[in-house]
């Protein structure tokens, strides 16, 4: 009888410590693949049938286009609030909001709310480098280390990066370095939310570069690390800060009020969204707010923005109709032209361009402390589409789909001879 208890016994305890070591084989397989990243953290969904173009190109019903895309999400719980701001190619915005923007209020977003956007925020400082290219102060084919302190120990592989390479991920850098302690700030993230990017600041960075060495060959990898190298040395080059280079390059010329790094200071603050979990972390019930995260000042200009879908328009519009500044145009067009092939996923200056069925589109996603945003522009079409989550999923269920949805609609109705059309502004 013992023999059998012991038996017994040993069977739920070899049980249990089967599913603790698939828990933490699992968890590890998590580390590595949030640590060493991927060419596209985010996924996007593309797929719209034959029928749901056809239905838009007969109806021009842009509204029941995206309720059908972000209601669902919604009512399934996949994330609190949403809002989808869409650029028309006669230069009308319109705005979409869905569910909740915090837990406190229970306010509707709209096209005013903050939200922090990620990696969306390295399109700003792609745009920032590349009129820094037109003017000469730059050039693309510099390599970093012209313009880091004298000095800095940099390995062979390093010395050899070039400014285009960090600005089109292609320098061969990691998402971000992988020290000993972050794989146990990512185990601690998956269970509290914590920021595993906590200790990397400027002077870890700068050690980095000293054992640096790069893959062979080299991939296109989005690169976090990459981003906060090309700003810093953008610093050091102008003598101007971050906030400086953002406000004289972007925010001013082109009237943004409601973005910056200091969220607090923006206009309109207090109609801020609040973060929640969602696909991340991983032990964090979906749906439970969670705390912001404030990143080093070497980081904050690669992942820390914020800003609104408005703003994020008007960005977008200065793309596609021009700013008034012929140098600042030319700066722009500069940041979307092909860096690394081959198709169909062609990286760029800070953006991602992909081709379907002859269609070029031009993309940038992000994902930030239960967040998630996507923007998108179709040069040909002059349309832009933006949608902010309030809820970190990894996977972009509206941007994509509807920015392509629009583009197929608009050939077809051309096709037919009817041309553009854009519905009223909805309110």
């Amino acid at each position: 009888m013992s023999k059998k208890i012991t038996s017994g016994v040993s069977a739920v305890w070899g049980a249990v410590l089967h599913r603790m070591f698939a828990r933490t084989v699992w968890l590890m397989i998590m580390v590595l693949a949030l640590t060493q990243g991927c060419a596209v953290l985010t996924h996007t969904d593309s797929v719209s049938t034959d029928a749901e173009v056809s239905r838009y190109a007969r109806s021009g019903d842009l509204r029941a286009e995206v309720n059908s895309m972000a209601q669902p999400l919604i009512d399934a719980g996949q994330v609190p609030g949403i809002v989808v701001g869409v650029l028309m190619p006669d230069r009308s915005r319109q705005f979409f909001s869905y569910g909740i923007r915090d837990q406190a209020t229970r306010a509707k977003p709209d096209g005013q709310t903050i939200f922090p956007v990620g990696s969306v925020s390295k399109g700003f400082v792609g745009a920032i480098a590349a009129q820094l290219v037109q003017t000469g102060a730059l050039s693309w084919n510099d390599t970093l280390a012209e313009h880091l302190p004298a000095g800095t120990p940099l390995s062979r592989d390093a010395q050899k990066i070039t400014l285009i390479q960090l600005a089109s991920h292609t320098a061969g850098l990691p998402r971000q370095p992988n020290p000993p302690r972050l794989g146990a700030y990512l185990i601690q993230y998956f269970f509290t939310g914590e920021n595993f990017y906590r200790n990397l600041d400027r002077n870890y960075l700068m050690r980095y570069l000293a054992g640096f060495k790069a893959p062979d060959p080299i991939r296109p990898q989005s690169s976090n690390i990459g981003f906060a190298y090309l700003s810093y040395a953008m610093e050091l080059q102008t003598g101007k800060s971050d906030d400086q280079l953002l406000a004289e390059f972007i925010l001013q010329p082109l009237g943004l009020h409601q973005t910056g790094y200091d969220p607090e200071r923006l206009t309109g603050w207090s109609n801020h969204a609040q973060g929640h979990a969602g696909d991340q972390p991983q032990f964090i019930r979906r749906g439970k707010p969670l705390r912001p995260w404030r990143f080093t000042q070497a980081l904050r200009s690669s992942v820390g923005l914020y800003t609104s879908a408005e703003d994020l328009l008007t960005f977008a519009s200065a793309y596609l109709h021009g700013s008034g500044d012929i140098r600042r145009d030319a700066a722009l067009r500069d940041t979307l032209q092909r860096r690394a092939d081959p198709p169909p996923f062609t990286a760029a200056v800070a953006w991602t361009l992909d081709d379907f069925d002859g269609r070029t589109v031009a993309y940038q996603t992000g994902v930030a402390e239960g967040f998630a945003c996507y923007l998108g522009l179709d040069m040909e079409r002059k349309t832009a589409v933006v949608v902010l989550q309030n809820g970190l999923n990894w996977t972009d269920h509206i941007g994509h789909r509807l920015l392509l949805r629009m583009s197929r609609a608009y050939d077809q109705k051309r096709l037919v001879g009817r041309g553009p059309e854009s519905p009223a502004t909805s309110p």
